[in-house]
């Protein structure tokens, strides 16, 4: 028998008795650990898949050892920058053994049960809402003062319109100082 399970983020197909190495989960040597998200089960022709996990289906395993994996060099370069940055990383791992496979098991007990739980509170009644003591009817907000309209400001009071500026004109010369054209150089004798 055979199972598909999800964790970490990875999918992987189990039987009985093995040992696989997952992304790091809770506890110890020796501790168990139970999944729930099988995908799916089977043996040979009779494989059952879940939509997208199996009602009922468990996978339990046996934690064996936590470990990290080898380590990984990130190195990043920019040519010609002068930049490098060097970093590595050890992932953390746990060894698994896979000590059972059950299609139905517990959890197909505890579905019924599940269901019987809502249905007694679709009976239950909704506690009745007692009214409220009537209350005075608040007195009316008076009217707000309405806001006196802005002066308008003066035409008299206006600053006097700015003088146009200067049309720019070409500058005179080669640019390479004040009163050196390029046409009156030094004249050969």
């Amino acid at each position: 028998m055979f199972a598909v399970i999800r964790t970490g983020g990875k999918q992987y197909k189990v039987s009985k008795d093995d040992v696989i190495t997952v992304e790091k989960l809770a506890g110890d040597a020796g501790a168990k650990l139970e999944f729930t998200d099988v995908l799916a089960i089977g043996d040979g022709p009779d494989t059952t898949f879940g939509t997208p996990i199996v009602a009922g289906a468990r996978v339990t395993a046996a934690v064996l050892e936590q470990t990290q994996g080898d380590k990984i060099i990130i190195f990043k370069k920019s040519r010609r920058k002068n930049y490098r940055r060097k970093r590595g990383h050890r992932q953390q791992l746990t060894v698994l053994r896979i000590t059972d496979i059950s299609p139905g098991g517990k959890a197909a007990a505890k579905a019924p049960a599940k269901e019987k739980a809502p249905a007694k509170a679709e009976t239950k009644p909704k506690a009745e809402t007692k009214p409220k003591a009537e209350t005075k009817p608040k007195a009316k907000a008076k009217p707000k003062a309405e806001p006196k309209p802005k002066p308008k400001p003066k035409a008299s009071a206006k600053a006097p319109a700015k003088a146009k500026a200067k049309p720019k004109t070409a500058p005179t010369g080669s640019g390479k100082g004040p009163g050196k054209d390029p046409g009156k150089g030094k004249e050969k004798k």
